[in-house]
C-alpha cells in the first residue's frame, strides 16, 4: 500500500510555541515504523512570508520522508522559492533557480513527484498579496500537461492549498479557491485524477468536488470553531488549545483510497 501524509498551515512565525507543533508533528512523521511515500505540507508554511522564517521551516520540515510544500495565502512565492529552493517548473534538479525562474520570482511553485504506483501533483494556488486562492491558467495547462503524460491505470492526486467549495467555514470560506469551474473542466478530462487535496480551512474536512473526494488537512497551528461550536458573535473563531493533527491517505493495492486523520502530543 502507498501512504502519503498530509500537513498544513503550520504557520511558522518565529514563535515557540509554532515551532513546537510543527517539530511534534515531524517527530510523530520520522518516527514511524514505515517509510512514507511523500510527505506534503499544503501551505500556509511562514505566517508572514519572510527569509528568516522559511530558514525556520527548511530546518523544521528536515526528514527521512519525501517531503513536498506548495504555499498558501500566508506565502510569499519569492522568498519560499529562494529559501526552500523546491523541485518543480523552473527548477534545476537540486532545486536552484533556473534563469527564466530568476526573471519571475513570482511565478506559480508548482511541484510534482512521480512514485511508485501514484503521481502527486502539488499545485499553487496561492495569489500574491492576496487571501483568496485562484490557479492560474499556467498552472492548469501543466498540470493538464501532467495528466497526460500519466498512464490512466497510475493515480494521480492533485493537492493545494485553498478548497475549490465551501465547508462550512464562514471565514474560511469567503477566501476559497476561485474559479473553480474551470478545474472541474480539467478533471473530466482525465478519469485518472483520483482525489483533491486541499488545506486552509483549520479542520479535518471530507466531501467532494468535480465527482471526486476533497480530503482537507486539518491545522498543526490552531483549529478553527465550526458554527454549531461558537457560543457566540465576540467568541475567537479559532482554537488555539486544541492538539495539532495531520492526515494520512492510503491508497490500497485495489486502488480505493482512504482518509485516517491522526492528533499530534506536543
Amino acid at each position: 500500500m502507498i501512504v502519503i501524509a498530509q500537513v498544513s498551515d503550520i504557520h511558522v512565525d518565529g514563535e515557540q510555541r509554532s515551532a513546537d507543533r510543527t517539530r511534534a508533528v515531524m517527530r510523530y512523521l520520522e518516527e514511524l515504523p514505515y517509510d512514507l511515500a511523500a510527505v506534503l505540507v499544503t501551505g500556509d508554511i511562514a505566517d508572514h512570508g519572510t527569509a528568516d522564517e522559511y530558514a525556520l521551516v527548511r530546518e523544521l520540515l528536515s526528514s527521512r520522508h519525501p517531503v513536498l510544500v506548495c504555499p498558501g495565502n500566508h506565502d510569499d512565492r519569492a522568498a519560499f522559492r529562494k529559501v526552500l529552493r523546491p523541485r518543480g517548473p523552473g527548477a534545476t534538479e537540486d532545486g536552484e533557480a533556473t534563469e527564466e525562474a530568476e526573471d519571475r520570482p513570482y511565478a506559480p511553485v508548482n511541484q510534482l513527484l512521480r512514485g511508485d504506483g501514484f503521481v502527486v501533483a502539488l499545485c499553487d494556488s496561492s495569489v500574491p498579496g492576496e487571501d483568496e486562492g485562484f490557479l492560474e491558467d499556467e498552472t492548469l495547462e501543466w498540470l493538464d500537461g501532467v495528466l497526460a503524460a500519466t498512464p490512466h491505470e497510475v493515480p494521480v492526486l492533485v493537492a493545494f492549498h485553498h478548497p475549490p467549495v465551501p465547508l462550512h467555514t464562514p471565514y474560511v470560506d469567503e477566501i476559497r479557491q476561485s474559479g473553480a469551474e474551470r478545474l472541474a473542466a480539467l478533471a473530466d478530462r482525465h478519469p485518472h485524477l483520483t482525489a483533491f487535496l486541499a488545506g486552509h480551512a483549520h479542520t479535518a474536512a471530507a466531501t467532494t468536488f468535480a465527482g471526486r473526494p476533497l480530503l482537507v488537512a486539518p491545522g498543526v497551528v490552531s483549529a478553527i470553531r465550526l458554527p454549531w461550536e461558537n457560543p457566540g458573535p465576540d467568541s475567537p473563531h479559532v482554537h488555539h488549545d486544541l492538539p495539532p493533527a495531520l492526515a494520512f491517505h492510503v491508497l490500497g493495492e485495489d486502488g480505493r483510497l482512504t482518509t485516517h486523520y491522526r492528533t499530534v502530543t506536543v
